[in-house]
Order: structure tokens, then C-alpha cells, then sequence
């Protein structure tokens, strides 16, 4: 097994300090690897490093001979935005190659789902999961053998992430996908690098038992660490009295052995097991059961996204109570978002003016919002946080202190915060509040796994009602009881959500099987291949492009080849051949 990327103690400082350190590591070529951490542990910057974005501060980077990598950000480059797809995707390659690359462009453009006549919209027109679909197609021209894909399912709806899933599991080459979507990873992933504490463990597994060894590698080292710290303050007690006698009865022999044994102690605290720091700060909302048959319902609720705009879909008759914990789902664009806004808007109207959206007289409504607008920019941390529940200025600062927020940060402007913080910040107000509906609006954007497990059980545990817009399958699937998809413009009830996976996959399979089967020779028109009124010019000019297509896709290394492309431009070529007399 060859290796294709190493690193031998990798070490990179920041503004702030170190942020990664002593990392060494080796990828084997085949090998597809999950990397995990907290937000701003510096999975990123690894990705940098390892794709010379970046220069290490200390250590030794190393890639195997002929090996391309391609790096996948998280954000379609701004310069980007005025160009065709087709123009963006050509764009990796020098200028030399990009008009004779034109074919595989367009190849691998249909590979990544876009339709023929996309190829020719602005970049600036793309929806957030094309915009995935082009950054792949963008990586892919090169020829890779080593992918890098930073966070790829930060804010894509379901449907497209079960298409990148579908995707990666049928990547023939290597990759490193930085992502906090504990389920893609266990489909996708057979080992796991997590960053943590500036260090690099590496799990020749998939996710989720990865984390599970790593708890019970720190449950040994907790146990380790307790009994060497037991056995040094033992040492450091017997030394102290060794050394008080020593000086009381001025005897030289026991001050130097109270000397030696502070020595030891020493040596045993340099070798004594280290311990995770952890995340000092645990999510928990505070929540109301009102004892009512509703605490929402909607009644022929005609869902838009702006005023004026055209109807969405319509809530024909629902009602959310107590206890009930209700998943929105469905593509984007569809109206979960506007959903949530609507019934939002009722904490500024008169209740009794509504006629579609009732809410019980008593009820107390929390919003997260996905953009976070509830948190004004102008205000101080301190400030922010006044709207939620009237509390001293003692126990905000305490709140935020908690939080991880220190006391120097509580003056400082909420426009300055990263979007991890304000996402933070906008939770621990809301776990201040007292609510009896919790309406959480994508919630997990900003957050990491460890935020998503904790917010999963403060979810399925909160004793009123929540409303969850969210793409997280795990989050869905570990905390809420009831499912609502919207399709086509029509919201549909569902008890298992195993079921809107199997509606979403038979939405997707067409796609798919081209993809797998066919490399999407969909828009190849099933009529005769040549035209008997071509003239023999346009049939030579077309028999020559087809060949150099063929040789081109016959010259690439064979994982990379397309088959079926190939049978069919071998059948074309025998046509065009037999209808010029050439055969």
C-alpha cells in the first residue's frame, strides 16, 4: 500500500498562539477519512497546511510523487460569481487546455447533476447545493487523487446531502472530509483523524465509534491520571514533613531526602496521563408544559415567503401540543424558514386579529433564527442577552462567563463575534428563557458534534413544544417524534422518517442510476446517431472530434475512465465510418 500525503511533527502558531502541534500522520492511498473537532480546533488550517495554502510553523510536509490533490472550499470563490458554470469549471485548468477540456466539462457537469442547457447559467444564479455540485466538478477536472473537502454539507438541504453521500461513497480516489455530520461520516468514512487539544488522534474507524473509543481512551486516562495524582500528593505530604522534621531537629539527612522526593514529584507530574481539557460550557433549556390540547394551530395557513409573494404550500390543519417535537424537512426554497417567520410574527400582533395561526393565550415562544437577527450588532455581549429573561447584571455575566465568554469580552460589539459565537451567544440567551414552543431554525450551522449531541437531548427532554427545521439526520432522528415533508408545494405528515428518506431517494433515483450505470447519458437523444443529410464534411469533422474524445478518455488513468461514453462514441464512429465508405 502506497502512501500518498505524510506530515512529521507538523506544528502552526496563529494570532492567537499555538493552534495545532507535533501532528504526524499518513494516508494511505484508498483511504477515506473523516476529520472532526470543535469549532476553531483548526481542522481547517490543517486542510490548508496540507494543500500549501499555508506554511507549517515547525515540521515536515510530504506528498508521494504525481499525486494531485484538490481542495474543496467551503464557499464558491467570489471572482467566480460573474461566470458561466461551464467558464468556472474550465477555469482550474491552464489556458491552453480549456477549450480542448470542454467535452469532460460538460461530462462532468451532467456526472454532478446539472442539466445541458445549465451549463450556461451565471454562477451567480446557482442554488447553495449546486453550488456544491460545481465545486466538486471544479476539483474533479483535475484529476485528483486526494480530495480535501471542507465542511461540503454546511447548509445543504437533505436531498442534496444524500446525493454528496451517494457521491463520496462512489469516489474511487482518497479523501479528507472536514464535517460535523456524524451520519455522512459513518456512510462515507472508514477511519477518523479528531483534532483536539492542539493534538491528532488518529481511529482506523468511521465516526461514531471512533468518538466511543476516544471516551473510553479518556475514561482511562482519567482513571490513569487520578491514581499517579493520588500517589503524588502522597510523595508531596511525606516530603513536607520530612522536610519541617529535617529543619526542626536540623538533620541535613532528611532535608536532602524531602529534596529528592520533590524531584520525583516532578518527574511524576511530567509523566503523569494528560487529560482533555473538554468543553466547559453544556447546553440546557429551561421549559414550561402547558396542560392544553394545542399550543399552536394552523388552520388553511397559506405559506409565502415575503408579502406579495406567490403561495409556497398550504398547512392545511395541524396542531402542535406539549410534548410534541416536530421536524420540518424538505429542499430549499421550499418555505420551512417562512413557516417558522409566520408564526413568529405573532409576537408583535394582536393574537386575535389571526385567524389561520392560533396560539394559546399563555404561550411563551422562543425562535432561533438561522441568521441570527435576534442578536443586534450594535449591542454588547451583556446587552444582548437582556431581551431573554430579566436578570442582574451578575447572573448575565455569570451566564456568559459559563459560556466560555470571558469577563474582558462582555463590552465587546455582537457585529464582532464569529459566526460559532454569535450562534453560542444566541443559545445561551434562549437557555435563559422560561418557553413552553421552541421554534429552532437550522440551528446547527455554527455548531460541532459535541453542540449537536447536547442540543439532540436538551430537544427530545424539553417538556413543551419544538418546531426543527433541519438537514442534521441524526439530530432528526435522536430528537424528534413527529415529521413533516414539503414537497412539490404540499406538506405531508409522516410517523417515520424513514419513509420521507425513501421518498426523497426515489425523487433522486433517475439521477442516480445515470450517474452509476449510465454516466449520465441522459441528454444523448435516442434518435439515429447520423443524419443521412449530413453532408460528408460535417460527418469527417464530426468522425475526427469523436476520435480525439475516445483517444483523450482512452489516455486517463483507469479509474477515471467512462466506459460507457466510450461504447457509445465507438458506436457512433463505426456509423459515421460505414455511412462515408470508410469500412
Amino acid at each position: 500500500m502506497s502512501t500518498l500525503l505524510s506530515t512529521q511533527n507538523l506544528s502552526f502558531h496563529n494570532n492567537h498562539g499555538l493552534l495545532l502541534n507535533d501532528i504526524s500522520l499518513a494516508l494511505i492511498k484508498g483511504e477515506k477519512i473523516g476529520l472532526i473537532g470543535h469549532n476553531g480546533c483548526g481542522k481547517s488550517t490543517l486542510l490548508k497546511l496540507l494543500s500549501y495554502q499555508l506554511s507549517p510553523s515547525s515540521g515536515v510536509i510530504s506528498v508521494a510523487n504525481q499525486t494531485v490533490m484538490a481542495y474543496i472550499e467551503q464557499h464558491l470563490p467570489t471572482e467566480l460569481s460573474s461566470m458561466t458554470v461551464m467558464d468556472a469549471v474550465l477555469h482550474k485548468l491552464p489556458e491552453e487546455y480549456q477549450l480542448s477540456e470542454g467535452w469532460r466539462a460538460e461530462l462532468l457537469l451532467s456526472e454532478m447533476g446539472f442539466k445541458l442547457h445549465e451549463k450556461d447559467l451565471l454562477v451567480s444564479q446557482l442554488s447553495g447545493g449546486q453550488h456544491t455540485r460545481l465545486l466538486l466538478a471544479r476539483a474533479l477536472i483535475v484529476e485528483p487523487d486526494l480530495l480535501l473537502l471542507d465542511e461540503p454539507s454546511n447548509h445543504l438541504d437533505l436531498p442534496t446531502i444524500l446525493w454528496l453521500e451517494t457521491f463520496l461513497k462512489q469516489w474511487r480516489g482518497s479523501f479528507i472530509l472536514v464535517s460535523h455530520d456524524n451520519t455522512l461520516l459513518d456512510n462515507v468514512t472508514s477511519c477518523t483523524w479528531i483534532i483536539r487539544d492542539k493534538s491528532l488522534s488518529i481511529f482506523r474507524l468511521p465516526c461514531s465509534q471512533a468518538r466511543v473509543a476516544q471516551e473510553e481512551q479518556d475514561i482511562s486516562a482519567q482513571h490513569r491520571h487520578n491514581a499517579q495524582q493520588k500517589e503524588i500528593d502522597r510523595i508531596a505530604q511525606s516530603a513536607k514533613q520530612l522536610a519541617i522534621w529535617g529543619h526542626v531537629y536540623d538533620n541535613e539527612s532528611l532535608s536532602r531526602k524531602a529534596k529528592q522526593m520533590e524531584k520525583q514529584i516532578v518527574r511524576l507530574k511530567d509523566e503523569q496521563a494528560e487529560i482533555t481539557s473538554g468543553n466547559q460550557w453544556v447546553l440546557q433549556f429551561s421549559g414550561t408544559t402547558l396542560r392544553a390540547d394545542r399550543l399552536c394551530e394552523l388552520n388553511q395557513l397559506a405559506v409565502i415567503p415575503a408579502e406579495n409573494a406567490p403561495v409556497l404550500y398550504t398547512v392545511e390543519n395541524q396542531r402542535i401540543k406539549s410534548g410534541d417535537r416536530v421536524a420540518i424537512i424538505g429542499a430549499n426554497g421550499t418555505g420551512k424558514s417562512s413557516l417558522l417567520k409566520m408564526i413568529w410574527s405573532l409576537s408583535f400582533v394582536e393574537i386575535s386579529e389571526q385567524k389561520t395561526i392560533k396560539l394559546h393565550p399563555r404561550v411563551e415562544l422562543g425562535y432561533y433564527d438561522q441568521k441570527i437577527a435576534q442578536l443586534a450588532d450594535h449591542d454588547t455581549l451583556s446587552d444582548a442577552l437582556k431581551p431573554f429573561a430579566p436578570l442582574t447584571d451578575e447572573q448575565r455575566k455569570m451566564a456568559l462567563i459559563s459560556a466560555g465568554f470571558v469577563y474582558a469580552r462582555h463590552g465587546q460589539k455582537v457585529s464582532t463575534l464569529s459566526g460559532g459565537e454569535r450562534a453560542r451567544l444566541l443559545f445561551v440567551g434562549l437557555s435563559l428563557a422560561n418557553y413552553s414552543l421552541l421554534m429552532l431554525d437550522e440551528p446547527t450551522n455554527h455548531i460541532d458534534m459535541e453542540g449537536k449531541k447536547a442540543l439532540a437531548e436538551q430537544i427530545s427532554q424539553f417538556p413543551g413544544g419544538v418546531l426543527l427545521v433541519s438537514h442534521d439526520r441524526e439530530l432528526i432522528e435522536n430528537s424528534c417524534n413527529r415529521f413533516w415533508y414539503i414537497h412539490h408545494g404540499i406538506l405531508t405528515e409522516h410517523h417515520d422518517i424513514e419513509a420521507i428518506y425513501q421518498l426523497i431517494a426515489e425523487e433522486e433515483m433517475p439521477e442516480t442510476l445515470l450517474t452509476d450505470k449510465l454516466n449520465n447519458l441522459q441528454d444523448i437523444s435516442p434518435a439515429p446517431l447520423v443524419s443521412h443529410d449530413d453532408g460528408d464534411d460535417e460527418k469527417l469533422v464530426k468522425l475526427i472530434e469523436l476520435e480525439e474524445k475516445l483517444d483523450a478518455d482512452l489516455a486517463r488513468k483507469t479509474n477515471h475512465q467512462k466506459p460507457a461514453l466510450q461504447a457509445q462514441w465507438k458506436l457512433e464512429i463505426s456509423q459515421l465510418k460505414q455511412a462515408l465508405k470508410l469500412i
